[in-house]
């Protein structure tokens, strides 16, 4: 059933047309999501959806007793108001009193909240996002439009979150970058590029695949006309004796022709290697701790960074990841334990916040504070290209930064960042604000980047390309996983969904397993007793599995002891694994000591 249908409407803002005579609609099993270049006018559609603005031309048509509900990126909230009494106060409605209080409670757990009476105006932006979430999934509704509703969640919350959302009834209609969440959760993806709508029926996976064939067709009908053109060009040429009525529709097929334009290509992000040399004195960590109050976020971690490490920070929010980037940049002092930082080590820090942009320069002015030329692969790029590649054009270079938007601020700020050419990369929450064409060109400049990148992400799809090993904050304690973000989600386990392992730890180790085993001196006391063990620690395992799968064929009819030995032959294979794991750790790490000139 058709819930709402625009047709033809116009939006402009100053004088950039947004959306150009543009049709669109939502059914009510429809799980739509928006995507495009930030600045593209993808919250403005949202807002006209919600009847929060406007159009400058055309008409919103909305179904009898169709019931809107709408989460804005800033939500704003009553003066005083508890975070209970805001979701409560909003889902009045939804059931009776027990039921409110039941379901508010639940979600803003979920949500992390563990108190319910706190006022709102003492919140964080990120903490408020969340309790306007809340308030939004649960009060009634026939649509349901969400604005990066994924941002300011950690990686369980947005879990919790696209399942709450494929299981819900009702229309769906949202913004967001996180192409897992795109993938699973929509049944219907709509572009907006360069004023126009595209829509297609499938998920994130199948829009790039029906993209791909309407650029190619749209490519092939441009190929076709100018060939038709090259023919009646000749033809005009020649000129034509006789006009008869049959000659004056050729020519004017003619003109219409000739104003056809080529098919421009979609914008993208394209960025150029920018780093500097990095010597074999990286960046160490040893018994970092760090707390506040009497809680406890950081417990005695010990870390040396090998040379171009991808390394991924996940946990709960508040846990301390932030406090961590801070820490090895040396914005904040560890309570116990020190950092250690190379001579050329040069970091380039993406943090969280965005550094405060003064909103009276313009644009090629920030840039050029850094640097006028930058060098790259290519070699010297001046601050005016670079910006181009940004997708800020001549226009946008000379505009005051005031006119950007939210997105287009964040792909600024991290322009400059990689314009001081860091040989390591700390990037805090770098996904936000983002879209995803940039998201991808990042993802490609950071496989080849030449340095070291520690990332602290709630994007799945980010961390499973970029990162090869994960830190997961557990209780003050960072335990370390190999692999992308879906390994670690693998062997940590979550209650929201199943991951299948891509590869396991035994099959990264294989390539470590032939090599000679090395002595060194400057491990721990623990980790020496550990290198000097684990192999044979290993073996022992090894053989303990084998050892049982033949015990087992023994026991067939025997289910109670058949049972038992089942059991200890998993727990025996998920502690092969977890040595596997260390013994990965261990090598690498006895690699780098030895090239850095420790002894042996």
């Amino acid at each position: 059933m058709n819930l709402l249908t625009a047709s033809k409407i116009t939006k402009a803002h100053t004088d950039k047309v947004l959306l150009d005579q543009v049709d669109f609609s939502i059914d009510d099993k429809e799980k739509i999501g928006v995507i495009g270049i930030n600045g593209t006018g993808k919250s403005s559609l949202l807002k006209l959806l919600a009847g929060k603005d406007q159009v400058d031309e055309g008409e919103l048509i909305l179904g009898n007793h169709v019931v809107i509900n709408y989460l804005p990126q800033n939500p704003e909230f009553p003066k005083g108001i508890t975070i209970y009494d805001y979701v409560a106060d909003n889902n009045a409605a939804g059931g009776g009193t027990w039921e409110v209080e039941g379901e508010s409670k639940r979600i803003l757990n979920i949500l992390g909240f563990d108190k319910y009476d706190i006022p709102v105006d003492i919140l964080s932006g990120g903490q408020k996002k969340k309790v306007a979430l809340a308030a939004a999934l649960l009060k009634p509704c026939d649509i349901l439009i969400l604005d990066e509703p994924t941002n300011h969640l950690n990686n369980t919350m947005v879990l919790w979150l696209e399942n709450y959302l494929k299981a819900r009834r009702g229309a769906l209609v949202m913004v967001t970058h996180d192409r897992y969440f795109l993938d699973r959760v929509c049944n219907k993806i709509v572009e907006i590029d360069r004023g126009k709508l595209y829509s297609y029926q499938t998920n994130f996976e199948g829009f790039l695949e029906l993209k791909a064939q309407r650029e190619d067709m749209e490519l092939a009908t441009y190929k076709k006309n100018k060939n038709i053109l090259r023919t009646e060009l000749e033809w005009i040429r020649r000129g034509a004796q006789a006009r008869s009525t049959k000659q004056k529709a050729r020519i004017e097929r003619f003109e219409a022709l000739k104003d056809i334009k080529a098919p421009e290509k979609a914008e993208s992000v394209e960025l150029s290697s920018v780093s500097s040399r990095l010597g074999k004195k990286t960046v160490e960590l040893s018994g970092i701790c760090k707390g506040y109050e009497d809680r406890t976020l950081i417990r005695d971690f010990s870390y040396i960074f090998l040379r171009n490490d991808r390394i991924g920070i996940v946990g709960e929010n508040g846990c301390g990841k932030s406090t961590l980037m801070k820490i090895i940049v040396g914005e904040l002092e560890p309570d116990a334990g020190y950092v250690e930082v190379g001579p050329t080590v040069r970091i380039g820090y993406f943090s969280q916040e965005n550094e405060k942009l003064d909103d009276t320069m313009r644009v090629i002015d920030y840039i050029k504070e850094t640097a006028e030329f930058v060098r790259t692969d290519e070699g010297l790029v001046s601050a005016s290209k670079m910006l181009e590649r940004f997708l800020f054009d001549s226009t946008l270079q000379y505009s005051k930064i005031e006119k950007l938007s939210g997105g287009e601020k964040r792909r600024l700020y991290l322009l400059k960042i990689l314009m001081e050419a860091p040989n390591v990369l700390i990037l805090d929450e770098p996904t936000n604000d983002l879209d995803i064409q940039t998201l991808g060109i990042l993802e490609e400049y950071l496989e080849h980047f030449d340095g070291i990148v520690i990332t602290v992400s709630h994007d799945r799809y980010f961390l499973d390309k970029i990162v090869d090993r994960i830190f997961a904050f557990e209780s003050g304690v960072l335990k370390q996983y190999e692999g992308g973000y879906s390994d670690y989600l693998e062997k940590a386990g979550n209650p929201y969904e199943e991951i299948t392992v891509k590869k396991s730890s035994k099959e990264a180790a294989t390539a470590y397993k032939e090599r000679p085993r090395e002595k060194k001196l400057k491990f721990t006391y623990a980790e020496q007793k550990e290198y000097e063990t684990i192999e044979e620690d290993i073996e022992k395992l090894e053989e303990r599995v084998s050892e049982l799968e033949q015990e087992i064929l023994k026991a067939a009819t025997d289910f109670v002891k058949l049972n038992e030995l089942s059991k200890e032959k998993e727990e025996t294979e998920s502690k092969l694994e977890e040595k596997m794991e260390r013994y990965v750790y261990l090598m690498e790490l006895a690699e780098r000591i030895e090239a850095s000139g420790g002894k042996i």
